[in-house]
């Protein structure tokens, strides 16, 4: 006899354990399978462990300007063990956390491989070969992605890696290439060039993290080689070499040019390829696009009873929008009619330094869409709190409806803005215009002012500039 679940759920990253979760507050019963880790590659091997060395690096860089604030720190150093020590000691707390939230939820969770073998039903394929038989009245597929590999030199871990090889390097890079200037590979360029190594970046569009706001990309890239890091845009990487001593590299520059040069390690951040290779997805005939499933607005494939959420499905490839994905799969489920999806009000974050944050459309996805827009523009120059924590370089940009005073999008580089970008993406789920903006009090002395002070300028009403 088949274990029988009113919902199972393949795969326990931010988008299946939630999805999880709230299908057990509901009163379904619930299963959970996870071939590695609960809390996916996001709590053990992305989000938050990369956030705990991009922590350490911080303070290291700010341990090294303790003179510009008032302060003395000598013979400081990095002990490149000690952070990724501490880094997974930050994914392990956090794995036990997922833990126990399934024993207090009453979750079933089985650990193997998971795959797809009708309608309705899921095999689990445990480490010592047993398989377990389960069936469901829905399951949500949820296995999330991997790191794309160059077709030419696979990382090997060693000379050539992916970001789960760059959060536990076996040695501290001392010259280091990365190949993308996404959020993955920037983050990662951020981290190592703070840590003393020297930094290489090459991105094959015209500009670096080319999915933010033009203005950004530009004010980034400035950042990045005033901290010393070497910026190759419009470029891309013709052939790696492993050596015994490192890499050399062919590089393909913006005039046509192929320049050698030699590198310790390789960081590889292209993309992501989606996990939906055998799971059964094509004895039941979900339909894909490019390897990801394709979903509805309620995250229904076109498999009755099938669901999909997270980075298996369309982009954006975020771990909050898997979350929320998996809470409206849940509630659809259960026949609650969730509100839809809606990409536009997805915050991304990108945490290098300086930090970056946006949500909606830029100013020229606005233009492109053939809205007549008003843009505010505000620099952390402007701003007290700015100026006293000594992180004075930034802005903050909006864009608005110009007929409607509809807020498009606002796109932020600076200390912080990962935290300050809630405040416009509240604004844009509740469809606040300029008017209710402008009218909002801001806490003084914050950073957060200068989210006012962007939509002031937006309409000619700026106070401090």
């Amino acid at each position: 006899m088949a274990d029988t679940f009113d919902l199972i759920v393949l795969g326990s990253g931010p988008g299946g354990y939630v999805a999880a979760i709230r299908a057990a507050q509901l009163g379904l019963k619930t299963a959970i399978v996870e071939r590695e880790n609960l809390g996916g590659i996001c709590l053990n091997w992305g989000c938050i462990p990369t956030k705990a060395l991009l922590r350490s690096a911080e303070i290291y860089h700010y341990m090294q300007h303790a003179k510009d604030y008032g302060l003395v720190a000598e013979k400081i150093s990095a002990d490149i063990d000690a952070v990724v020590k501490r880094s997974r000691g930050v994914a392990k707390q956090l794995n036990q956390g997922v833990t126990h939230l399934m024993k207090k939820n009453k979750i079933t969770v089985f650990m193997g491989d998971g795959k797809l073998t009708g309608t309705g039903k899921l095999s689990v394929t445990a480490a010592d070969g047993k398989a377990t038989e389960l069936v469901a009245t829905n399951i949500i597929v949820a296995t999330g992605a991997r790191a794309r590999d160059l077709p030419f030199a696979k990382a090997d871990g060693k000379r050539v890696w992916t970001y789960r090889h760059a959060m536990v390097p076996a040695e501290m890079p001392t010259k280091l290439l990365v190949i993308g200037s996404g959020a993955i590979g920037i983050e990662f360029a951020s981290f190592y060039n703070d840590m003393g190594a020297e930094v290489t970046v090459v991105e094959m569009l015209d500009r670096v993290v080319p999915v933010e706001d033009a203005d950004v990309s530009a004010f980034l890239e400035k950042a990045l080689k005033k901290q010393g890091m070497t910026i190759m845009t419009g470029a891309g990487v013709d052939k790696l070499e492993v050596t015994a001593s490192g890499v050399k590299a062919a590089i393909k520059g913006k005039d046509g040019k192929v320049v050698s040069a030699d590198f310790s390690h390789v960081i590889v951040a292209i993309g992501i390829a989606p996990n939906t290779e055998n799971i059964g997805l094509e004895a039941l005939g979900v339909k894909t696009e490019r390897g990801h499933i394709i979903t509805d607005p309620t995250c229904k494939t076109n498999v009755d009873g099938l669901y999909a959420i997270g980075d298996v499905t369309a982009p954006p490839w975020l771990a909050h929008k898997a979350s929320h994905e998996g809470v409206i799969a849940v509630e659809a489920i259960a026949g609650n009619h969730p509100h839809a999806m809606d990409v536009r009000n997805i915050p991304g974050c990108t945490y290098c330094h300086p930090q970056i944050a946006s949500v909606g459309l830029t100013e020229a996805k606005a233009k492109e869409a053939g809205y007549e827009i008003k843009v505010g523009n505000f620099p952390f120059i402007g701003n007290g709190k700015a100026i006293a924590l000594g992180e004075a370089e930034g802005f903050i940009k909006t864009v608005f409806d110009a007929r409607t005073g509809e807020l498009l999008g606002a796109h932020m580089i600076g200390a912080e803005v990962t935290e300050l970008i809630q405040g416009y993406t509240i604004g844009k789920t509740l469809e606040t215009t300029e008017a209710e903006l402008m009218e909002t009090v801001f806490p003084h002395p914050t950073l957060s002012e200068m989210m006012h002070e962007s939509v002031l300028a937006a309409y000619g009403r700026t106070l401090h500039m």
